[in-house]
């Protein structure tokens, strides 16, 4: 019997041993389990918020004209050896095109358009932030024949003469400077009088490429385009009067997830530095305020 009651009085004192060590371990897992989920919502919210991605890295998509390709690519490389943590990611397309992409949903942190019909639009329906929009730059319309050509037409009137058999301008309904070709013909009364011999193109850098390879014997591009290429020589500037003016307005989507980074890039265009580098490709500053 004595040792019936040793027995049972153990029992309880060994399990009063273990019971601290039991509690220990579970507050411990408990602690564990709070700083990963705290940690996992933190992460989250980051996410959300659009901000640094888990590498660092802030991605940055700029939809811009397709004219403004290669002075934005060289702007790209020199942006970001000075600002590593952002990457900028281009679409380049018709001013059109674009406008239509942001007003269906796609992502875009900036807009560069070649045209003011095209940003106003999408600042009417409030996806530009307003105090983040300004025109940027500024180029001129000229008529391109291909490299080495001998019937080189000196005005505009020439374009009805027989060695221009198609005539290459961009749709004036989505390209900038299909428009501005466009309204320089009707305002030589000749939009109607070349019908037969225009061809229609999805952007400025088809109608390059069309006179490039011969299969348009003249076309209608920004002098920017044309100082690009080795293939074309132009052949005369159209009268600014006669079409309007060209300018290409920046802005900062309202929508951007990435708003400091956005507008610091936007910032960026507008020093001294970039417009450097959109001068040597032809492009002029727009002026201030404008």
């Amino acid at each position: 019997m004595q040792s019936l009651h040793k027995n049972m009085d153990d029992k309880p004192r060994a399990v009063r041993h273990r019971l601290p060590a039991l509690i220990l371990m579970m507050l411990l897992v408990a602690a564990l389990t709070a700083c990963s989920s705290s940690s996992t919502a933190k992460s989250d919210n980051t996410k959300q918020q659009g901000g640094w991605a888990s590498s660092g890295t802030t991605e940055l998509t700029v939809s811009a004209a397709a004219s403004l390709t290669d002075s934005l690519q060289e702007i790209q490389k020199m942006y970001q050896q000075k600002f590593p943590n952002v990457q900028l990611t281009f679409n380049f397309a018709a001013s059109g095109t674009l406008q239509k992409q942001i007003e269906q949903g796609a992502p875009a942190d900036l807009f560069l358009s070649a045209g003011s019909k095209q940003m106003q639009a999408l600042v009417q329906q409030k996806l530009i932030d307003p105090d983040h929009q300004t025109n940027l730059l500024t180029n001129q319309l000229v008529l391109i024949v291909p490299k080495g050509s001998t019937n080189i037409p000196d005005s505009i009137q020439d374009l009805q003469k027989p060695s221009v058999k198609r005539l290459a301008i961009g749709t004036p309904e989505s390209v900038p400077a299909g428009m501005y070709a466009q309204q320089s013909l009707q305002a030589a009364k000749l939009w109607d009088t070349l019908q037969s011999r225009i061809v229609q193109t999805k952007d400025v850098k088809q109608v390059l490429s069309y006179v490039e390879t011969g299969n348009a014997d003249a076309g209608f591009v920004y002098k920017t385009d044309a100082l690009e290429s080795d293939g074309v020589q132009i052949a005369f500037t159209a009268d600014p009067n006669s079409h309007d003016s060209i300018v290409y307005p920046a802005g900062v989507l309202a929508g951007t997830t990435h708003r400091e980074e956005a507008a610091q890039f936007y910032a960026y265009l507008q020093t001294d530095e970039a417009q450097a580098v959109f001068e040597k490709y032809g492009f002029s500053r727009a002026a201030s305020g404008s």
